[in-house]
């Protein structure tokens, strides 16, 4: 039963914290429309992995079989020093913190298609639109879209990502809530001429990352680089042709397969280029409007739980709203319940910079001599994080 007094909801954003949002309220007899910008749900994209709490979410969903279908299964991460000589091999688990045979890794698009089939049909999508203006009236929201159309909502949840639109409009600007962590990076695709398949290859120098990864016997094989840099390049945001030359003027060597990587991004069609960051906030929700995944915990791509932490968030919000009259109690509830769980795996990009990229020689030869050792790289702090909330069980609410 849901117990809500606020029944129609407006969700923005449709990648992961989104539909999953839009499935667990649909499940308790919420009235759901999601906006979405894209014209559709993206496919394709690098590999996501589920673990822990998580895991429990889309089982709970009835998505396990489906996923393990889809799981990638890289078998293994190999690091190589400047000059490409291998400094030794471990398994993806070892390199994470993960557990080997109950971990899922899937690209992005899969799992997005996964969490969008339940709700197709139930749920309102409205594609090529966003959120212009919000105005919270106490009573209801009034939204007016891009599209110029307007309409009114009970509750408003931002599931827009890192450079979340309605987290601007309800709290300010991004600024206040970023947290640059000190490295930017580039992703890209490239022809797979090195016949690699489920595997990735790590070169580093201090505060350096070139990374060949591909995720199975393919043409195709996904290129990264990852590098420190004191001030985040703001200059380069919107710019692709001055982030080809800051990449390149940052990973000027010759050896290994750096030119080539370097020749596939200057070429690249689909090249991803950003900031590895993360969104802290004191509070998630405002009023009728609350922000859910990236939107409002982003974890960054170094903590490696970015999609898992936006599927419990998304639960757990869910579930609060089920379970509370007051829309604002929910809210708090949800905060209470989640907050810990985020924090901890917010900790991990700290740890996932020192595996990926270590920042200086010293952390560099530290990571190299556990790896020689082949020793569990993130230990148990990883493995605390992905199973670091037992999940409430809100079925009496549906």
């Amino acid at each position: 039963m849901n117990h809500c007094a606020n029944r129609k909801v407006l969700i923005s954003g449709a990648s992961i914290a989104g539909p999953s949002l839009a499935y667990w309220l649909d499940r308790y007899g919420f009235e759901v429309t999601i906006v979405e910008k894209a014209s559709r749900i993206r496919g394709g994209g690098y590999p996501i992995d589920i673990r822990g709490t998580a895991r429990e979410v889309v089982d709970r969903m009835g998505l396990l079989p489906q996923l393990r279908e889809a799981h990638v299964d890289t078998r293994k991460l190999s690091f190589v020093e400047a000059a490409g000589t291998l400094i030794g091999s471990i398994s993806l688990e070892a390199a994470t913190g993960g557990a080997a045979g109950l971990d899922l890794e899937v690209r992005r698009g899969d799992l997005a298609r996964a969490l969008h089939a339940p709700v197709r049909g139930k749920v309102e999508f409205v594609f090529n639109d966003s959120i212009a203006t919000l105005e919270d009236r106490a009573d209801r929201v009034e939204v007016t879209f891009d599209s110029g159309a307007r309409r009114s909502f009970d509750l408003v949840i931002g599931a827009d990502g890192l450079h979340s639109n309605t987290r601007r409009l309800v709290f300010g600007p991004e600024d206040r809530f970023h947290r640059y962590l000190g490295y930017a990076f580039a992703g890209f695709t490239l022809p797979n001429d090195l016949g690699l398949a489920h595997e990735g290859i790590v070169w580093n120098t201090p505060g350096r990352a070139a990374v060949l990864y591909a995720q199975e016997s393919s043409d195709r094989m996904h290129g990264f680089f990852v590098f420190l840099r004191e001030e985040a390049p703001v200059h380069a945001f919107r710019d692709p042709q001055a982030q080809r030359e800051l990449v390149a003027s940052t990973f000027p060597e010759r050896s290994w397969h750096i030119p080539r990587l370097v020749t596939a991004m200057r070429e690249a069609d689909d090249l991803f280029f950003d900031i590895v960051s993360q969104i802290h906030m004191p509070t998630w929700a405002r009023g009728r409007v609350a922000l859910v995944g990236d939107a409002a915990y982003a974890t960054s791509f170094l903590s490696g739980q970015g999609s898992s932490v936006a599927l419990v968030g998304a639960y757990i919000l869910a579930g609060e709203l089920a379970t509370h009259a007051d829309h604002a109690d929910a809210f708090a509830a949800y905060e209470q319940k989640a907050r810990h769980f985020v924090e901890q795996n917010q900790a991990l990009a700290t740890s996932g910079g020192t595996v990926v990229a270590p920042s200086t020689q010293d952390m560099l030869d530290a990571r190299n001599e556990a790896l020689r050792n082949t020793t569990d790289l993130t230990g148990a702090e990883g493995r605390a994080a992905h199973t670091g909330l037992i999940l409430p069980d809100y079925d009496h609410a549906g």
